[in-house]
């Protein structure tokens, strides 16, 4: 066997684990009312089928306070138990254990259901940095109603059949606001000395115990250190888990915390942090602890968790992103076939970005996550047809894989020598190469579907009437926009994908235009800087990278902010003389000189190219199109059109 660790089976007290690939506890935004619905079922059968060994689900409030967001699980009510129950027989059907996250917020609240502000509880008077939220101090009635909703809402998972609990005691929410002494600064029984802080988590863990019965699995889940000035440290979180440990059955090791900006990059790292980089934090806890350690962070391969497994640093392997992006993971490692998984490439747009904007989870590779109940099954077609692909990169690979599958004969055809689009040229920003293994994920599923690939090819609307194809996808992309700017020729003015292509050399003095706030702008304005140019950052919007996830955006503006580059917001490029660049305040429109630039790098958006669908529609041949030459947007919406365009052709 490949992974001989990874597939060795794990005892849990009254489960035994098939592997030691784990779901951590995600939201998915998929449940609407509170309690688990028929999206949420199909989207954890799909990775219980897939092969996982533990799914965690999505955190359950344990108590009316624990509302964070508009959209959680709440298990405070017996009505839960229904669909936890159908939940949980549909997970063991695959032969795949499920427990479910128990959890209370304290002051991390991110929104209430009706957009007013909530109430927020605490053990302490200590504002939350990130959300800006104020907290109450929790008065004891209130901390034994909480910690009785803890062991309730175990009672309640127990009865419904799942197989444990995890209590969440990361990313600095209420337990481990209990346990860190810059937060707590209770002088009553919960505060005032160690062992008062670690009250709390004791009476939940005692109260969950007593909930249930002998078999059933208690975990508790903590950052390995938050990485935040104010957060809970390394050594603080390991003498809590060794000081509660005879009432636990695993610890599950992660870093990061919610009430920070810097602290929260860690809850979803982006691509810009190594693999398994949360290893080592493990590490030190498995050496100190006779429980199963687990660990998450950036693991995406299962020869990154072979490997941590092997070293003793981790019992299991949290590996929720890789099977966001291909819920098969588990399977097709175990069978070998690693070069058929669909790579998690970090960059976090439709997982964690989808949940900050308040959308069911998904993958911007593999759209089909979080639309189990749409396309999880692909029927075939009823009859096959001769389809034609126009365009290589994201939108026309996978809509030429999904045609395929649905056994139709595919052929893509490809303008450049490579296939990939603007995907080759978004892996040439810094951090940001393993974006390109969308690329190659998508190159092999095409291979397998045994789609014919001609790349060098130019289409014209005379090769579509001489190939008399049934249906033509048109995915033909976009090209830089370049607007008719005044200028007297001074200030050399080039585009972003120049600069990638090494076509120009910009001079030591740059000013990057950002019309449409996300990766390019400041990822050039990084690379330049980093090259020895003082850059401006010219972004028009009110902050750099406005429209990417958070954590991308918040990791790359502390990289900017590093490099010297100066971010000017609310910037609109009007034009050059001689070498000062004018811009104009979006909100005013008062002129804004910038003096002394050489070049200026636009990064201004796309226009599409469609030069073919009106000319092929009217030889009476269905047309689809998809992608950038519909209209200028991302990976994710190009790809998701390509699954849809496979499907209706």
């Amino acid at each position: 066997m490949r992974f001989p660790h990874l597939f060795a089976p794990l005892p849990l007290r009254g489960v035994t684990l098939r592997n030691r690939i784990l779901s951590t506890g995600h939201d998915t935004t998929l449940p609407s009312d509170g309690t688990v619905n028929a999206a949420l079922i199909a989207y954890h059968r799909a990775r219980a089928k897939g092969g996982a060994g533990l799914i965690v689900t999505q955190v359950a409030g344990v108590h009316e306070t624990a509302r964070y967001t508009s959209h959680l699980l709440m298990a405070t009510s017996d009505d839960c138990i229904p669909g936890y129950r159908a939940l949980a027989e549909a997970v063991h059907a695959e032969g795949c254990a499920i427990f479910s996250q128990l959890f209370h917020p304290g002051r991390e609240i991110m929104e209430s259901a009706d957009g007013l502000l909530a109430v927020a509880y605490a053990p302490s008077v200590s504002p939350n940095e990130r959300f800006h939220v104020m907290p109450r101090a929790l008065p004891l009635p209130m901390i034994e109603e909480i910690v009785a909703g803890y062991a309730s809402a175990a009672r309640r998972m127990w009865q419904a059949g799942l197989d444990g609990v995890e209590v969440v005691a990361s990313h600095g929410y209420l337990p481990a606001q209990f346990l860190n002494p810059r937060v707590n600064r209770r002088v009553d029984g919960y505060g005032g000395s160690d062992e008062g802080r670690l009250r709390f988590l004791r009476e939940v863990l005692e109260g969950i115990r007593a909930a249930t019965d002998e078999r059933f699995v208690v975990g508790l889940r903590i950052s390995g250190g938050e990485r935040d000035d104010e957060g809970l440290t390394l050594e603080e979180a390991l003498a809590a888990c060794v000081a509660v440990e005879a009432g636990l059955d695993y610890v599950n090791v992660t870093t990061g915390t919610s009430a920070s900006v810097g602290g929260a990059v860690h809850i979803a790292p982006p691509m810009a942090f190594s693999p398994g980089y949360v290893a080592a934090d493990a590490g030190v806890f498995r050496k100190a602890l006779r429980v199963p350690v687990f660990v998450a962070g950036r693991i995406n391969q299962p020869q990154e968790a072979e490997a941590i497994l092997a070293s003793g640093r981790a019992d299991m392997c949290g590996m929720t992103r890789a099977m966001i992006a291909d819920p098969e993971m588990p399977a097709k490692a175990l069978a070998g076939a690693v070069d058929d998984i669909r790579a998690c490439i970090g960059c976090n747009q439709a997982c964690i970005g989808h949940f900050h904007r308040g959308l069911p989870v998904s993958c911007i590779q593999h759209p089909e996550t979080g639309r189990e109940l749409t396309y999880g099954d692909v029927a075939l077609a009823l009859s096959p047809k001769r389809v034609m692909v126009v365009g290589g990169g994201p939108a026309g690979m996978k809509a030429a894989i999904t045609a395929a599958k649905r056994g139709h004969v595919v052929t893509l055809y490809e303008a450049a020598p490579q296939v990939g689009g603007q995907a080759l040229k978004a892996q040439l920003l810094p951090r940001r190469a393993e974006f390109g293994g969308i690329v190659t994920n998508l190159s092999r599923e095409m291979e397998l579907a045994q789609v014919q690939v001609r790349r060098g090819v130019r289409v014209t609307v005379e090769m579509v009437q001489a190939e008399a194809p049934d249906a033509v996808i048109i995915a033909t992309g976009a090209v830089p926009f370049v607007p008719e700017l005044p200028t007297d020729g001074q200030v050399q003015i080039v585009t972003a994908w120049d600069v990638l292509e090494r076509k120009v050399k910009p001079g030591p003095r740059v000013l990057v235009a950002d019309w449409r706030c996300d990766w390019i702008g400041p990822g050039v304005a990084e690379l330049l800087a980093r090259e020895g140019c003082r850059v401006t950052l010219a972004v028009n919007g009110t902050h750099a990278g406005e429209a990417l996830p958070l954590y991308v955006r918040d990791n790359i503006v502390s990289e900017l902010h590093r490099l010297g580059v100066e971010v000017r917001p609310y910037s609109r490029l009007f034009g050059t003389a001689g070498d000062t660049v004018y811009l104009q305040h979006t909100a005013n429109g008062d002129a804004v000189e910038v003096e002394g630039v050489d070049t200026v790098v636009l990064a201004l958006g796309h226009a599409q190219v469609d030069d073919l669908s009106e000319a092929v529609a009217a030889l009476g041949i269905q047309v689809l199109m998809a992608g950038d030459c519909l209209a200028p947007r991302t990976a994710e919406e190009a790809v998701f059109e390509g699954l849809k365009a496979g499907v209706a052709v």
